[in-house]
């Protein structure tokens, strides 16, 4: 669950000078407040954050990820603090030269034909899921379905322990929702998963596997290991990105096909429509907002952008854009033209979008196969995370 801001944060009264993502009208529907932005000024500002800007235009935000000179990665993340220095998760965190070679490393392990060998055990692991609640005739999709999913999944090509992924789970939350605006838990989180995985990069480098932290391992730039932290970081990286991510997303588009059996009928009577549908969730329900510190005074639509300050780059936002997507705030599952931005745009576009791709196709086709008649509980409400990741954290589901 979501910490709650409500009763520590000042409520928002004017989003174009005093935005804040963790107010709770933002958290449970984002989508009005994008759309009257986007009329109202090209990119808001607040002084909360120690200053920091919103772009909500597909081509604002566009301009700021493909500006490397004038927007920085080394963070992330919009918090309340800015510790020094940064802590190091590349290719996210870094800028050009070091980014290329960095990103680099970890493309093989994500290729299509990677995927189609990880296939079969994320279908094995969606039908374990299933297995656990169909015969009661209701769940809690989030809790029992979603959020499984992409944990299972990682822990498998990390070769790490699938019965850890409640651990896994928490660290996401302390991470990216609660540590936005407590540096301790966020600091504690962080070093708790780096001394996890320390324990096995330690034994994969005596004895090296064919798993993905063995990869990232013997892996070489310029003919040599990465530092050690290095190697932590990248393995942070794929937990923390390779995550909430994806399972907010399937509940998402779960959430969808549950207030709209047209869709669902359809995707079970079209199955080739799948591939455009989960394009398409992607775009309407992109979960992933990301972040730049502004490193020189630059202009961005007419605004002028000054350093020092960071920006929320909402890739959400941008895929509500009517300028770049007709009747964008519709959910069309055969939509034709899509170049969304849910994977982010410029050099740091997702390097796990094949896998994300690949999660959410099994996760909703298994559920269909086996749940094809499913809705909303009306006497329990569906909760949303806040922060830098949003998706249901309780999805209600009646069937049978």
């Amino acid at each position: 669950m979501a910490q709650d801001t409500t009763r520590t944060r000042p409520p928002v009264t004017d989003w174009t000078t005093d935005w804040d993502h963790l107010d709770p009208n933002w958290r449970d529907n984002p989508y009005p407040i994008w759309d009257d932005l986007r009329e109202k000024c090209p990119i808001a500002h607040t002084k909360r954050f120690l200053g920091a800007y919103l772009p909500t235009s597909y081509a604002a935000v566009k301009a700021i990820a493909y500006d490397t000179k004038s927007f920085s990665s080394r963070r992330v993340v919009v918090r309340e603090v800015r510790p020094e220095p940064p802590m190091p998760s590349p290719p996210i965190s870094s800028d050009p030269p070091h980014h290329k070679p960095a990103k680099q490393l970890l493309l093989p392990p994500f290729t299509p034909d990677e995927m189609k060998k990880l296939e079969p055990r994320a279908r094995a692991i969606c039908n374990e899921l299933i297995d656990k609640f169909i015969a009661d005739g209701r769940c809690d999709a989030a809790q029992m379905y979603t959020r499984h999913i992409p944990v299972r999944v990682i822990a498998h090509m990390l070769d790490v322990p699938e019965s850890d992924g409640d651990q896994f789970i928490q660290w996401i939350h302390e991470i990216l929702e609660l540590g936005i605006t407590n540096d301790e838990i966020l600091m504690k989180a962080v070093h708790e998963m780096s001394m996890y995985f320390a324990g096995y990069v330690e034994a994969r480098t005596r004895k090296p596997g064919d798993d993905l932290i063995s990869r990232i391992i013997m892996a070489r730039q310029d003919g040599k290991p990465l530092p050690p932290q290095e190697v932590l970081g990248m393995i942070r990286l794929l937990l923390i990105a390779g995550i909430d991510t994806t399972w907010s997303a399937i509940g998402s588009s779960l959430w969808h096909l549950a207030k709209t059996p047209s869709d669902r009928q359809r995707l079970i009577d079209e199955p080739k429509l799948m591939p455009t549908a989960i394009e398409e969730f992607l775009r309407a329900y992109a979960p992933v907002t990301m972040a730049r510190e502004v490193v020189q005074d630059t202009v961005i639509e007419g605004c002028p952008i000054k350093a020092g300050n960071m920006v929320l780059l909402s890739f959400p936002a941008a895929n509500r854009d009517p300028a770049m997507f007709p009747e964008a705030n519709k959910v069309i599952i055969d939509r034709q033209e899509n170049r969304h931005s849910a994977f982010g745009l410029g050099i740091h576009r997702c390097v796990g979008s094949n896998l994300a791709r690949l999660e959410m196709t099994v996760a909703i086709e298994e559920w269909l196969k086996r749940i094809p008649e499913f809705r909303l509980d009306p006497a329990i409400p569906v909760t949303w995370s806040e922060g830098t990741v949003r998706g249901p954290r309780q999805l209600p589901f009646i069937f049978g």
